[in-house]
């Protein structure tokens, strides 16, 4: 059970820095324009457009929510390799780290749907999903299905 979870972990970690980094959505406007923005360009996108209160949530809850899932669930797994009798105390902030930023795991792969829904529907605009939103789509999977089992194990 260990080696799977860390193995999901590393997966997770994996698909994260290149759903962050690859573009999210492909947007052609007036059949010459496109754009192919990244997590990272969006971000920085909001930040220098005068909207820094939306880049930092859209920071907060697709970067840094993520990697602190990632790194909360990295250290009850190593800490999990002599587990005491119980469930150990340690865990306890752990578990609320872990509970707290999986509520916000698959927001942006919801609002990037929800972007290229609106495109395609407005009729302006063509849009189509990229590999950064798979690869952050599957990130989140992972790190929830590893999420599952590290707690379990650390309560068992």
């Amino acid at each position: 059970m260990r080696a799977a979870s860390g193995l999901l972990l590393a997966l997770s970690a994996f698909c994260l820095a290149l759903g962050i980094t690859l573009p999210l959505l492909e947007m052609e406007r007036l059949f010459v324009l496109t754009d192919r923005p990244s997590l990272i360009d969006v971000v920085g996108g909001l930040w220098t457009s005068g909207d820094p209160l939306l880049a930092l949530i859209v920071g907060l809850a697709s970067i840094v929510f993520p990697v602190a899932k990632i790194l909360a669930l990295q250290i009850m797994l190593a800490l999990s390799a002599t587990p005491p009798e119980g469930h150990p105390a340690w865990a306890r902030p752990l578990d609320g780290a872990v509970g707290f930023f999986s509520k916000w795991s698959m927001l942006d792969v919801m609002l990037v749907a929800l972007a290229i829904f609106a495109a395609r529907t407005s009729g302006l605009a063509t849009a189509i999903s990229q590999p950064g939103l798979w690869f952050f789509a599957g990130s989140a999977l992972a790190s929830a299905v590893a999420a599952h089992l590290v707690t379990r194990a650390t309560r068992a």
